[in-house]
């Protein structure tokens, strides 16, 4: 009956060193592996939706939808799409001057 009782209880129900280790490394694989999941899906579901801002509309636009709207008269208009035509050659002069000044230094 002695042989039976060795049999029985081998190892005497106890885990060695790195079976300890082993179950508590992954249980902490696991929980750590559920917390990422969570977090992740968390983050996932609480992102507001990405949308582009709304682009400013072109001054040119602008004063082309109030001239048709009735705003401002065909003089006004005129005047207004010079001042931008010239302020628009005057940026690209300006911007293509100041590269060639500082080429020169």
């Amino acid at each position: 009956m002695r042989e039976e009782a060795t049999v029985m209880f081998w190892n005497e129900h106890d885990a060695g060193g790195w079976v300890w280790f082993a179950m508590s490394a992954g249980m902490l694989l696991f929980w750590l592996l559920v917390g990422v999941i969570a977090v992740l899906s968390f983050r996932a579901m609480s992102r507001p939706e990405r949308t582009a801002p709304p682009r400013a509309a072109a001054p040119e636009t602008i004063l082309d939808e109030r001239f048709a709207r009735g705003d401002i008269d065909e003089d006004e208009y005129g005047r207004r799409r010079a001042v931008l035509a010239a302020r628009h050659a005057g940026s690209v002069t300006d911007a293509a001057g100041e590269g060639d000044r500082l080429r020169k230094r």
